[in-house]
């Protein structure tokens, strides 16, 4: 077993934080169950929160950012997981406060780990990645709180983000009209490609803003931004629609009244993809392997990396220059 491996490392320097690239040994890890040689990660805007120092992600440092992972059991002290089993880890603390997928071995408990699907690899698990995982999510919680496809157009806000992105390739590919909603125009042809049906700027998608209700259009919504596009989406939706809400990139506000509920009976639904119990992830994970694997997902990827050029992707993704996702090679 190598005692050394590579790995990203944050720590505070001077005024500020910085995160270079650091040999690392097994003993630095922290205790768990299950080691695991690190083959894929992924970039996730949480990821670049804790590279540049946010309390609020992580707490201390020097620190090991990385809330996806994806590779094979090197051992596994609880007997969950045989040597060499393919398995992926997404949230929990992983990349916050524990030692995080930017380096080539993690450890954490058994009860993070979920065994790889058949007919996924590392790779293509982490194309998925948190961002695929959380758009799952909420396209459950659509499907459970009974919107169809014949029911009329579904809003994705902050549709070329990672989980915008995803969640209107999912959702056409499920057979939905989806309405993607953007302030970048220049990813209009991009968005089509993924299967947007009609596409909506930002200007239009805050219209009305100070108004208790819009006129409705839409049988459901899975937002990312929070603030006044969540207000504006709910505020739009039809009677006894739904609105998945799992992001906060606008604002943590929400601006509303009670009248979308008590008049239209829409449904707001929290979603969040950290917690999850790991038997409601392996059942997303599973459908993302198979009937909801979407025809276009390499069209998701922006781009692929190595440990050592990822560091500059961090202020590209904080400052809303990524459009999909970035995969990061690490083992």
């Amino acid at each position: 077993m190598t005692e050394t491996f590579n790995a990203l490392q944050t720590v505070e320097e001077g005024d500020g934080f910085a995160t270079r690239l650091v040999q690392r040994t097994l003993d630095d890890l922290p205790p768990g169950d299950v080691l695991i040689r690190v083959q894929w990660s992924s970039l996730n805007y949480k990821d670049a929160l804790s590279a540049s120092g946010n309390r609020g992600v992580t707490r201390s440092y020097p620190h090991t950012p990385g809330i996806d992972a994806a590779g094979v059991v090197v051992t596994d002290s609880s007997d969950t997981f045989a040597e060499g089993t393919p398995v992926l880890v997404t949230g929990y603390d992983l990349g916050m406060n524990t030692a995080g997928g930017y380096g080539e071995y993690i450890r954490v408990p058994a009860g993070w780990v979920l065994k790889l699907p058949a007919g996924l690899d590392a790779r293509v698990a982490m194309l998925h990645g948190t961002a695929g995982l959380t758009a799952g999510l909420c396209v459950q919680a659509l499907l459970d709180a009974g919107v169809t496809p014949a029911d009329g157009e579904v809003l994705v806000t902050g549709a070329t983000g990672g989980v915008g992105s995803f969640a209107v390739a999912l959702l056409a590919h499920l057979g939905f009209q989806v309405v993607a909603g953007s302030g970048k125009a220049e990813a209009a042809d991009w968005l089509t490609q993924l299967g947007a049906t009609a596409l909506i700027d930002r200007e239009a998608m805050l219209a009305g803003a100070g108004k208790p209700v819009l006129k409705p259009r839409w049988a459901g919504a899975v937002d990312t931004l929070g603030g006044e596009p969540l207000a504006n989406a709910v505020k739009g939706t039809r009677y006894g629609g739904a609105v998945a809400c799992c992001g906060l990139a606008a604002s943590t506000d929400l601006p509303l009244t009670v009248f979308p509920f008590i008049l239209r009976n829409v449904r707001l639904l929290g979603v969040d993809s950290v917690e999850q119990p790991l038997s409601a992830k392996a059942a997303v994970w599973e459908r993302l392997a198979t009937d909801w694997r979407i025809p276009v997902l390499e069209s998701l990827c922006a781009a692929e990396t190595d440990l050592a050029g990822l560091v500059p992707w961090f202020g590209t993704i904080l400052q809303g220059g990524v459009r999909g996702r970035v995969l990061v090679k690490v083992g």
